[in-house]
């Protein structure tokens, strides 16, 4: 079954898609170790894991989309991808939907700021034109029913803390959108839990729910009782993989060798213990008996030393 259907069908049942956040392969490796059925890729954690830069329109669509490559062909999970502002007008959108679709992503939103645009929960945001906006939205409708029609189109608005914005225009907006083709509406960082409840009322069909930054650290099953079909945690990769090496390397500065070994104690019995292991070095040693000549599999692993696979 292709990862789009199956996303299409975790979304059709009533429970709430819990989506943490990766910002590569390995993240998103892991992501589907610990047991969640589908995962995101972060256009925060792209800009910052392969640039070291902010999330303020820095990286390209062919960055992140390789990104979202990579990561989407490392799970066996459906995946949805940030796809920024589409990367240019309706026309560039229509690529950008074919683009990502051949990746092997199930699904992208895509947002309504001008380019170069910025994270969501960061002051500076500006908007497109509600018109040029819809038009977006129709021509990644159109290329969405092209190439595959059960990739999940999500409709983003920035509308709520942007120049000339407001929660009465991400509302105006986000419907808008929903009516040009979108699968699901995402009304980016409301700063109050009224906001969120009004959101729910006004705006119907399925929702997202980007748990991060400014908005209220709503629980999964306080957003699946407000009515929200998706929640995701961008940083949910990022900021764990971050502090955990500034702890070590800094252990490492004071201590030496005495943190690593320290650090290899701690992880016994854990489930990335065998790092080998999880990604996938057995798996190569199997597909290499069964289409190599079985003489040369068994002479290359008795005849050496390391991993034993």
């Amino acid at each position: 079954m292709r990862k789009t259907t199956q996303l299409r069908q975790l979304l059709a049942k009533r429970e709430i898609l819990v989506v943490p956040g990766c910002f590569d392969a390995v993240t998103a490796k892991v992501i589907e170790k610990a047991g969640f059925p589908v995962v995101y890729l972060s256009g925060y954690g792209v800009s910052a894991g392969l640039l070291g830069m902010p999330d303020a329109g820095f990286t390209t669509m062919t960055e992140i989309h390789l990104a979202a490559r990579y990561a989407a062909n490392a799970v066996n999970i459906p995946m949805i991808a940030d796809a920024d502002t589409g990367y240019g007008n309706a026309v560039n959108v229509m690529r950008c939907v074919r683009e990502y679709i051949q990746t092997g992503v199930a699904g992208i939103h895509i947002e309504d700021q001008v380019t170069p645009k910025r994270c969501g929960h960061v002051s500076g945001k500006e908007l497109i034109p509600l018109a040029e906006a819809v038009g977006k939205y129709r021509a990644a409708a159109k290329a969405r029913d092209e190439y595959d029609r059960d990739f999940v189109l999500i409709a983003r608005t920035d509308a709520r803390g942007a120049v000339g914005g407001g929660l009465n225009e991400a509302i105006k907006r986000v419907n808008a959108y929903r009516e040009a083709g979108a699968d699901v509406s995402f009304v980016e960082a409301p700063p109050s839990l009224d906001e969120v409840r009004r959101i729910v009322k006004e705006v119907p069909g399925p929702l997202l729910y980007n748990c991060t930054g400014i908005s209220p650290q709503l629980s999964a099953r306080e957003l699946q009782d407000l009515g929200f079909a998706i929640v995701i945690y961008p940083g949910a990769g990022l900021r764990p993989a971050v502090a955990a090496v500034y702890d070590l390397v800094a252990d490492m500065k004071k201590r030496d060798t005495a943190a690593w070994v320290d650090f290899y104690k701690r992880m016994e019995g854990h489930p990335m213990q065998d790092l080998n292991a999880f990604l996938g070095f057995p798996d190569v040693r199997k597909m290499e008996e069964e289409f190599l000549p079985g003489e040369e599999v068994q002479k290359k692993y008795e005849a050496t030393l390391g991993y034993k696979l």
